[in-house]
This record gives C-alpha cells, structure tokens and sequence, in this order.
C-alpha cells in the first residue's frame, strides 16, 4: 500500500472544543440570506429572538457546518491552490442548540486517487457532540485535490451521487443573493479573500469576488426550509449537495425541487448564466 495513501487515510484529529452563541446563530441565518423581509416571521424567527412575544429562536440546521468552524483531521499537505470543495453532507441527529459547548472529532473516511495529473478526491467527516457526547451532526466534506494523486493508492471508485428524478420539477423558487451577501457570510468563518478582495478574484480567474461555495449550501437548506419543511429545523435528517459552479453576489438562485415522500430532490441554477451551481442535491426529513 502506497505511503501518502496511508498518511492520508490515518489522520485523525479528535476533541476539537468549540462553542457558539445565538450571535453566532443570527449571524449565519443572516448570511444565507434569512431576515431579508424584516416583517416575515418566518424568517424573522431565525435572526430575531423577539422581545414584546418571547418565541425560541430557530437555528438554521446547515448552521452545523460553521459551528465548529476550522475542525479537520490534520494538515493533508495538498496544493492548496488547486483544492476545490466537491460536496457536503450533513446528517442531523438531533436539533442543534442555540448556544453550547461542543466537541469535533474528525478523520478522513476514504482516499480516492485518480492518478497522475488526475487528482485525489478524500472525502473527511466531521463529528459534532454536545457537552453529553451525544451526537448534533455529521458532517462529510469531499475535497479535489487537482494538483495531486498518481502516489499508487487503492483502485476505488467513488460512491455515485444521488439522482434527480427525470420529471419536471414538483416546485420552482428564486432565491435573490445580496451584492454584499458574501461579506456578511465570510464573518461566519471562511475569511478566503477570494469572497472579498475583487484584486485577489482577478488573478485567480474571475471578474469579481465569488459567494463561498458553503454559503450557497446554506441557501439550498434554506430553499427546502421554506418550501416543504415549513421553517420547522427539526425535520431535517440530512442535507446533501455537490457544488458545480459559483454564485456571484446579488445573483437569483433559481432552485428545482422535486418530492418523493420525505426525500427532497434539488438543483440550483443561476438562470441569467445558464450555468448549474449545485447538483445531485438531496434533503431528507423526518
């Protein structure tokens, strides 16, 4: 067995302590966009505890994927330059709270090397428990290596992605981004000048500065969230998606969704583009 396959596969990184606040909490349903209509109780139940009528604040169950921001198995040595974010998938196994004390345990699941100029994908989870060591989330990453592969590992294929069924969509929604949503998102935790310096997007390719790439994650849950969970935080299982394309700030997001008893099917396209940004999407609710 290959050397960097057996680096790679034993890291590990266990009782990672973190803890938010309901400030952390507002901040992230803010981020994603909830609160645009500061007279929607809907949304306004993400971002405002109310005052005169005492209600629970809501947490937005794709918060998991900021409330331990920074935990990971250990430094995998990559080309950073070439890294790209391929999928996320978070398994909820209780509501999260709005303030807690947690710990992150994090290791890598699997190596997937696809040989020399052909990259490495290696796919990480992410343990969320609360202060009891029971269980808030799971979170599985996927990230490409471009720059790197081809060190001989297992022959493996990838587990493949769920389908979209071939009907046309059961619901449609436009989801409008602010022109500074990715500035007000980055506080969350990902402070990549990509999403902000317009001199640092130019010279990695683009026009302008991009929306993180988790951000648009965030909108998809939020897409379902008013959609077919009904604002309710508590019925989601699990929130899968694979990132296609970026978003620009102060685009619409037009999301395709399809129903399948407690399985939602989801696309996010940005229509003036032509361009697919989030594909084989998959919430399940409960």
């Amino acid at each position: 067995m290959s050397a960097r396959y057996d680096e790679l596969k034993g890291l590990k990184n266990l009782g990672q302590k973190y803890a938010y606040t309901d400030r952390e909490v507002m901040l992230y349903a803010y981020g994603i966009g909830l609160g645009a209509d500061p007279m929607d109780e809907n949304e306004l139940a993400f971002v405002n505890e109310g005052t005169l009528t005492p209600r629970p604040l809501k947490v937005v169950p794709t918060f998991a994927s900021v409330a331990a921001w920074g935990a990971g198995p250990g430094e995998m040595n990559l080309n950073r330059v070439m890294v790209v974010d391929g999928e996320r998938d978070i398994t909820f196994h209780q509501p999260l709270p709005v303030a807690a004390h947690i710990t992150a345990d994090s290791s890598v699941v699997e190596v997937y090397d696809k040989g020399k100029d052909k990259g490495v994908v290696i796919s990480h989870q992410t343990v969320l428990k609360n202060e009891k060591g029971e269980k808030l989330a799971t979170l599985v990453a996927s990230r490409f290596a471009r720059g790197d592969g081809g060190f001989g590992g297992p022959n493996l294929t990838q587990p493949d992605p769920h389908k979209r069924p071939s009907r046309a969509p059961d619901t449609t929604i436009d989801i409008v981004t602010r022109p500074d949503q990715a500035l007000v998102y980055r506080l969350c935790g990902d402070r990549n000048p990509l999403h902000s310096d317009p001199e640092f997007a130019k010279k990695a390719g683009f026009p302008r500065p991009i929306l993180h790439g988790m951000c648009t994650y965030g909108i998809t849950c939020r897409g379902v969230l008013q959609t077919y969970a009904d604002y309710d935080a508590s019925a989601f299982r699990q929130h899968v998606a694979r990132f296609s394309s970026p978003v620009y700030p102060g685009e619409t997001v037009t999301m395709d969704l399809w129903k399948d008893g407690s399985v939602i099917s989801f696309e996010a396209k940005v229509k003036s583009r032509g361009v697919t940004v989030i594909k084989n999407g998959k919430t399940v609710l409960g």
